[in-house]
């Protein structure tokens, strides 16, 4: 059997964001149910730069599929038509260890990474919550609102970013594509205030949002800081809240948003109330009041780019359609 390789084009058509959302519900259920193997996920710094390569290896029992995904971290690509985030998912036969697919890394992470923030918004945000504020601007600023609008009645949306023209420009195409009022917002603060839904998808290594500007009832998912070092919340906004994390070892050991609170003495390991996949199999209460603040600490796992990668390679295999043969969005069809 060939290995399939599949392009960022071929991976946006197979994985709609309604169906990565499923997808992601289910991977989360059997990690909690203990169906899955995860280990932290490693990391190659390059001498004299800031730039980073993860390895993120997983294994996973519903469906079947065991692989890796390598992932470059360049952040001198800010600005540039490079992505800052550029990789792949390698996707292996559990039986016999073949190579069965190649997967382009970017995609899959915007997209699962948006998916999972959904089932978060789905578990934890009141049913009613409706008003939306995004912090960042960039690519999981545009999946996070997508799939924020598939799970929630969302009536407002505002976008702040460090950069104004950014905010601006991601306003007027997230207007058009939706067809909603998208509005940009010169200050976090302002952009937040009286939200009941909360992204936090920067770059920011410092908080960019304040607990004190939170209101109660809100749900944030906090999603941009993935390094023990950097942190979009301050240590009040985690204080305040009801903490779910993907996975408990991954938020002791890479969580910055955790770890920097903790190292400063206001809170223990036992902030964090369980895992989002306990609050999916219904394990672990998640909201239990209409005025309190729910937080989600989201850090990726490999074992959701594994199962998106699983749902694409079966949509690939049952249409018989010619697959792409090059990563990076440079297409051409498979003899």
């Amino acid at each position: 059997m060939p290995t399939l390789i599949i392009n960022d084009e071929a991976v946006r058509r197979l994985l709609p964001m309604a169906e990565c959302i499923e997808v992601m519900e289910v991977a989360l259920r059997t990690l909690a149910g203990g169906d899955a193997v995860q280990p932290l996920r490693m990391l190659m710094r390059l001498p004299q730069t800031s730039s980073l390569l993860g390895m993120m290896p997983g294994y996973l029992g519903r469906p079947e599929v065991m692989g890796i995904k390598v992932i470059a971290f360049v952040p001198a690509n800010q600005g540039t038509e490079l992505d800052t985030h550029q990789g792949a998912v390698l996707l292996f036969d559990t039986a016999n260890g073949q190579l069965l697919a190649v997967l382009d890394a970017t995609e899959i992470t915007g997209i699962r990474t948006a998916a999972v923030s959904a089932v978060a918004t789905r578990h934890l945000a009141r049913a009613d919550a409706g008003d939306l504020a995004i912090l960042g601007s960039g690519t999981q600023a545009e999946t996070h609102l997508e799939a924020i609008l598939l799970v929630r009645p969302v009536k407002r949306v505002r976008v702040w970013s460090h950069i104004q023209e950014n905010a601006q420009r991601f306003a007027r195409r997230a207007s058009s594509r939706h067809g909603l009022e998208v509005e940009p917002i010169n200050t976090a603060r302002e952009a937040v205030r009286g939200a009941d839904i909360i992204c936090t998808v920067t770059a920011a290594r410092e908080p960019i949002l304040c607990g004190q500007w939170i209101s109660p009832g809100a749900h944030i998912n906090a999603v941009g800081a993935c390094l023990p070092t950097a942190r979009e919340l301050d240590t009040e906004a985690v204080e305040r809240a009801r903490l779910f994390v993907d996975r408990r070892e991954s938020a002791l050991n890479e969580s910055g948003d955790l770890l920097i609170p903790r190292s400063e003495g206001r809170l223990g390991d036992d902030h964090i109330l369980g895992e989002l996949g306990e609050v999916v199999s219904g394990e672990v209460t998640g909201r239990s009041a209409d005025d309190e603040i729910t937080l989600f600490e989201s850090l990726g796992l490999a074992i959701e780019d594994l199962a998106a990668a699983r749902h694409i390679l079966e949509k690939a295999a049952a249409e018989k359609t010619p697959m792409s043969v090059e990563l990076g969005g440079r297409r051409r069809e498979a003899p």
